[in-house]
């Protein structure tokens, strides 16, 4: 077998010492050599591929890492074509959660999320993918992330600017004293 010699943090090393005694591996080389096996097969997945698939990234990384915040930025607009949506969240007063919803296939997802890894002074990257092609045809059509409907959002939204060019929305005041709309129908 060829010995291979890696950098890693002290911490790390630590983590893996841990654990390869917890769990009865002969030693580090072991844990390392099925944490890569594991690695290097998780986008084999014959029953994945030519699929239409959805992908959850999630990225913690610490609040003063700023090139992590940056490279996340550049990956959504180098990649816009797979990332349906992209959230940032504070997480304690340390920590930003970058989160990412792709579509697109097997091959896309696991290039994007072998970007995310490679970026360094990430803390964790975690994603989940789920196959979507078997709700049907338009599950990841051209009409975008909802395949074409609403959600009932601009239903209402029409139906609120309709009351407002009618003139049939009416303030009143609540039972706090706070003002609220109400339509003319109470």
């Amino acid at each position: 077998m060829t010995v291979v010699s890696v950098s890693m943090p002290e911490e790390l090393l630590e983590r893996i010492d841990n654990f390869s005694d917890e769990h009865g591996y002969t030693g580090r080389s072991e844990v390392v050599r099925e944490a890569s096996r594991n690695l290097l097969g998780e986008f084999e997945d014959a029953k994945l591929e030519d699929r239409d698939l959805m992908a959850v990234v999630t990225v913690l990384f610490n609040y003063e890492t700023t090139n992590v915040e940056e490279r996340m930025m550049r990956l959504r607009h180098e990649d816009e074509g797979i990332v349906a949506s992209n959230f940032h969240s504070h997480v304690g007063s340390q920590y930003c959660m970058e989160l990412f919803v792709l579509e697109g296939e097997l091959e896309e997802i696991s290039t994007f999320v072998g970007k995310v890894r490679a970026t360094k002074d990430t803390l964790t990257v975690d994603y989940s993918v789920t196959p979507v092609d078997e709700f049907g045809p338009s599950a990841l059509g051209d009409a975008g992330a909802h395949g074409g409907h609403d959600h009932g959002e601009s239903a209402d939204r029409e139906a609120e600017s309709d009351e407002v060019e009618s003139g049939d929305v009416e303030e009143k005041e609540t039972e706090d004293g706070a003002a609220a709309e109400s339509s003319g129908d109470d």
